[in-house]
């Protein structure tokens, strides 16, 4: 069973950011990963085989133009007109990458987070590295640098495009930097372009003429195309000068060359897509359904409605945030599910949220063996 110790000899806690997704790699009895948000369905088979093909060509350099790959995906963000913005695309070794590269390239002073209790961390990391002042989410005074993950990323709080054009506009200060993650974004549904930030280029120039505030856009591809070992990430730049500015800052060849034939090839697989679409969103409520169910127990053996848990995120997200309302269930819960071969996100390491835990979507069988798990959680 993973324990506290193996995953500080992952991360060196000292002078990394922790993540999730270790546990899989220390249990002799693994089954499935619930630590990670990843799709359900697995990574996508027609992308998987392209990648393999690509390695028998490992020894030639993969293009320094990130082509055909920067294109397809191009296409599959704007669709017809991707030649008016394919010039303000840059593909990435993962989104890490390029969130370390617009935070190295904005102008030095304060950074924000999104107004969210808590998300993804890899910004505040990058920040903090690059000697910059931290004011907390709930600080109503703009920022040089801000930088939202919507969805939230644990938290699964979202705003639409119209609150999100409006708290970008009161968030940063003139001629600031905006990065918006929308890793996340891409589960909403068939027409989730719509409620994007892809879909507002005459906003994302405009606020760059009129206050120089530059809007970036950043995507880990890994999530939605289960997909995290190759590492796939892009940003969308509000202008290609923009663009150019971070190509120098990149290294080479950045991304490899089996990444490169996936993401060409699984921007196609169109099946995939409405599969998701039709799916997470079902299995995310049937989980919840069962865990409503060991949560309703734990409130009857304690005779406390206080006991009961919550659960937070939008429903067609690949992830449910929990709130145990207990330290001591929520690390026994942790335990519990490493013991039976499918861990969880532990939401004290990294968040600080001790008593929350977050659970990803999977399939109905492999959700059994989690349920089983936590079978008496927290009657004691």
């Amino acid at each position: 069973m993973t324990t506290v110790k193996e995953n500080e000899e992952v991360w060196d806690t000292k002078v990394q950011q922790f993540h999730g997704g270790q546990d899989w790699q220390f249990l002799d009895n693994f089954v499935e990963d619930f630590s990670v948000t990843t799709n359900a369905l697995g990574t996508p088979k027609v992308a998987l085989e392209a990648s393999k093909e690509a390695l028998y060509n490992c020894h030639h350099y993969p293009p320094a133009n990130q082509e055909p790959a920067k294109s397809s995906l191009a296409k599959f963000i704007w669709s017809n007109d991707y030649s008016l913005h394919h010039d303000r695309l840059l593909l990435g070794n993962g989104a890490s990458e390029l969130i370390d590269l617009v935070i190295r390239s904005a102008p030095l002073g304060t950074w924000k987070p999104g107004p969210w209790d808590v998300q993804y961390k890899e910004y505040q990391r990058s920040a903090e590295t690059n000697g910059r002042v931290i004011l907390q989410p709930q600080d109503t005074t703009p920022a040089k640098l801000t930088c939202i993950v919507n969805p939230c990323n644990p938290t699964g709080e979202y705003k639409n495009i119209v609150d999100l054009k409006h708290w970008i506009g009161n968030n940063v200060e003139d001629g600031g930097f905006v990065i918006v993650d929308e890793s996340m974004q891409p589960w909403l549904s068939r027409d989730f372009r719509a409620d994007s930030l892809i879909s507002q280029n005459e906003f994302i120039y405009s606020l760059y003429e009129s206050r120089q505030v530059s809007v970036y856009i950043i995507h880990s591809w890994t999530k939605i195309w289960s997909c995290t070992g190759l590492r796939l990430g892009s940003v969308i730049c509000p202008t290609s000068a923009h663009c150019d500015v971070l190509k120098k800052l990149q290294v080479p060849w950045s991304v490899n060359s089996p990444a490169l034939a996936f993401l060409d090839a699984v921007v196609k697989d169109t099946a995939y897509m409405e599969q998701t679409w039709a799916l997470t969103p079902k299995w995310r409520a049937e989980i919840i359904e069962k865990l409503k169910a060991l949560s309703d127990a734990i409130v009857q053996a304690k005779n406390d409605e206080g006991y009961a848990w919550e659960f937070y995120g939008k429903s067609f997200l690949s992830y449910i945030w929990i709130n145990m309302k207990s330290k001591v269930v929520a690390k026994e819960a942790v335990a519990q599910a490493r013991a039976a071969g499918v861990p969880v996100r532990n939401g004290s390491l990294g968040y600080d949220r001790p008593t929350y835990v977050r659970v990803a979507v999977r399939e109905p069988s492999k959700v059994d063996i989690l349920i089983n798990a936590w079978d008496e959680l927290g009657r004691d």
